[in-house]
């Protein structure tokens, strides 16, 4: 099948990696102005992998847009503006699955709720999300992965389409929390990052265990199914986020708390605010969200954050 892979970074080069071994007609798109999208020109290698002579390479958008399936993998903060730049090209009854995990900053917004505003009625949108790290599988390293919809029949034709003996492809059945839970679990990623770098990482446990319930109370607040939470979505996605070496999030956590810089993206930095967002609109406490967000943009003392998670009242766990 033609299908085209939007994004030409780590996860975006690997999905058309990926997408081009199991036998489609894969194109990459990317912008000249992206020096990863030039090298890829030059070399078809990254530091991950080297692309196939099967993929094409293409800068123009209206081009990129030609298949009935697009693949979506960039930063989620650009994913309205990467909507508004397709409309002129009037794309109808296109096939997106968006390979990214995030909220919108300012919104609060699903990344599929935004592609519903901006796209044509007759476009229907999917989740691709889950666990794994592009290092581990370009090395074989199989895993498990979810698509979603609020389509049914986009999900039940996107899993057979995308399963390999590499990924194993379950179906969604709860949109809202496979997109919160996904999206938060970067948040948790870079609080776990936190507890490496101030020496806490046997604090880890308690994080997956109270971070795990704080997003299932908010899913469920939502309209979700709370048990989402706890699947491949979100509790599943913990070992690639909260003690992977390869997690951005986990590590722009620790580089936080020591000082130091990180440069790659880590999307949690914008998805604190937009859950602290939700959970101000629809009543839900999210004590573990609110200490990332003091300490990154309040400028919070991290060790004294923390020390204050362990004052709350005290309650049952469940």
């Amino acid at each position: 099948m033609k299908i085209t892979v939007i994004g030409c970074g780590r996860w975006g080069s690997f999905i058309a990696w990926y997408l081009a071994g199991i036998g489609h007609e894969v194109t990459l798109y990317g912008r000249r102005s992206d020096p990863g999208f030039v090298s890829l020109e030059k070399t078809r290698r990254n530091e991950y992998l080297t692309l196939p002579e099967s993929i094409s390479l293409c800068d123009s958008l209206e081009q990129a847009l030609r298949p009935e399936l697009i693949v979506i993998s960039i930063g989620s903060q650009g994913l309205r503006g990467l909507a508004r730049e397709m409309a002129p090209f009037t794309p109808r009854n296109k096939t997106f699955v968006l390979c990214m995990k995030g909220l919108e900053q300012d919104s609060g917004c699903r990344l599929t709720e935004i592609m519903a505003e901006e796209t044509d009625p007759s476009c229907r949108t999917a989740v691709w999300i889950g666990p794994g790290h592009v290092q581990a599988f370009t090395a074989g390293v199989p895993n498990c992965m979810v698509i979603d919809s609020a389509d049914p029949a986009v999900k039940e034709s996107l899993v057979p389409l995308f399963s390999s003996s590499l990924i194993r492809f379950y179906y969604g059945t709860d949109l809202i929390g496979n997109e919160i839970g996904a999206a938060s679990k970067n948040v948790i990623g870079i609080a776990a990052g936190m507890l490496d770098g101030l020496g806490l990482t046997a604090l880890k446990g308690a994080l997956m265990a109270r971070g795990t319930r704080e997003i299932a109370r908010l899913i469920r607040a939502m309209g979700g199914d709370e048990r989402s939470a706890y699947g491949l979505c979100h509790l599943g996605d913990y070992e690639a986020t909260v003690f992977s070496p390869y997690s951005h999030n986990r590590c722009f956590g620790e580089a936080f708390v020591k000082g130091e810089s990180f440069e790659s993206l880590a999307e949690g930095y914008y998805t604190v605010k937009a859950l602290l967002l939700l959970g101000d609109r629809y009543d839900v406490e999210l004590p573990i969200s609110r200490a990332v967000e003091g300490i990154i943009y309040e400028k919070a003392d991290p060790r004294q954050t923390i020390s204050s998670l362990f004052t709350r009242g005290l309650k049952m766990e469940f």
